[in-house]
């Protein structure tokens, strides 16, 4: 599938940040930048562009490899309404500094959008390998496909592991204060993010149609609220939760990655994430009649793992699985539209669900079997 992010000239691109790097690194700094894309095997929103810097410092000239993170500029079809760039910086230096999650050091962020047309910051790039999502890792013919299956698992139970740091940082109420989206209504954190999903999904189809199968799901979810959504239960959710979205080495996560998503809310947010992503990824490759990996991050195996260490037990992740299945029906509605506008997909077909991938899962969901 392809899936075109930008239509930025990256020429014009390194002459203006070769500038303004010179003057984050100051006088005498001499930078030099060479710019690439990034991978295009994972993602679909923000842009994520590899970047080699030179300059000079103390005398010694050095090479010094790097990612930036970019929003999208707004001719070119963004996924989200919005974006943070300023709190997505935020997010990752202080899990860095308040937890043994594995995350990039954030060095520089232009918050304002003056410099490239769009907001964008710098972080150190990590070493590592990503389990791909196009094609599907779950398709085989990938070095986590064919891993021996305590590998799998160790990364599966490592990965868990990253949430229940992630969610034992205390106070994320005060301390991520800035992610609690104030602009939507709703007395509970979960109640606000679940205004703004609903106004992201209002504003989505006013382009393209409304989505029955999404318009089933939010009355079901609205009708079913978790009894989750308890004022104990406030964490900082990394808001997309899945492994592709990590990088690792010997399977084991050595960077945790994309954050556009991050808020407070229940841990179940991204638990259920978790679960879900990979199902998936694992019911497309049922279609096919292919074996995928259906061992892999089952729900009572993750609930296990993180009620193991972090000593909370955690209940059927059902709700946060269609609240997933949504968000991802909305990122599908916008990538679709995204297409369309790239040439890759000759127009928006009549039935709009038909552009949700995850379709047959959802409606399995709704209907209360989770097999």
């Amino acid at each position: 599938m392809t899936l075109t992010r930008s239509s930025r000239d990256d020429v014009a691109m390194a002459a203006t940040l070769t500038t303004w790097l010179n003057g984050q690194l100051g006088e005498g700094a001499d930078v030099e930048i060479a710019l690439s894309g990034a991978s295009d095997a994972n993602g679909m929103s923000s842009e994520t562009i590899l970047a080699d810097v030179t300059w000079t410092e103390n005398g010694e000239r050095g090479t010094h490899p790097f990612v930036m993170r970019m929003a999208p500029a707004e001719k070119d079809v963004p996924v989200f309404q919005t974006y943070r760039l300023d709190h997505q910086y935020e997010a990752i230096r202080l899990v860095g500094e308040l937890s043994g999650v594995p995350v990039p050091t954030p060095r520089w962020l232009e918050a304002t959008g003056e410099v490239l047309g769009q907001p964008f910051f710098f972080m150190d790039r990590i070493e590592g390998i990503v389990p791909p999502d196009v094609m599907p890792y779950t398709f085989g013919d990938n070095w986590f496909f064919d891993a021996p299956y305590a590998d799998q698992r160790r990364l599966q139970d490592s990965t868990v592991g990253v949430l229940a740091d992630l969610h034992s940082i205390p106070d994320a109420r005060g301390t991520f204060g800035f992610l609690d989206i104030r602009d939507y209504e709703g007395d509970t954190e979960l109640r606000r993010l679940f205004n703004k999903l609903r106004s992201w999904y209002t504003w989505a189809a006013a382009e393209l149609a409304p989505s029955p199968l999404i318009d089933q799901a939010l009355t079901w979810l609205e009708a079913n609220w978790p009894e989750a959504d308890r004022p104990d239960n406030v964490v900082l959710s990394w808001g997309d939760s899945r492994i592709g979205n990590c990088l690792y080495r010997d399977f084991e996560p050595v960077a945790v990655l994309d954050w556009e998503m991050a808020g407070i809310g229940p841990r179940e947010l991204d638990l259920g994430w978790i679960v879900f992503a990979h199902k998936v990824f694992q019911s497309i490759t049922d279609v096919f009649g292919m074996p995928g990996l259906p061992n892999v991050l089952k729900a009572e195996d993750v609930r296990a793992v993180y009620t193991e260490a972090t000593g909370v037990e955690v209940g059927d992740l059902r709700w946060f699985e269609i609240y997933s299945a949504v968000i991802w029906g909305v990122v599908f509605m916008r990538t679709g539209a995204r297409q369309v506008h790239f040439g890759e997909l000759a127009e928006i077909p009549e039935d709009i669900d038909s552009l949700f991938h995850h379709g047959p899962l959802m409606r399995t969901l709704l209907e209360g079997d989770q097999a």
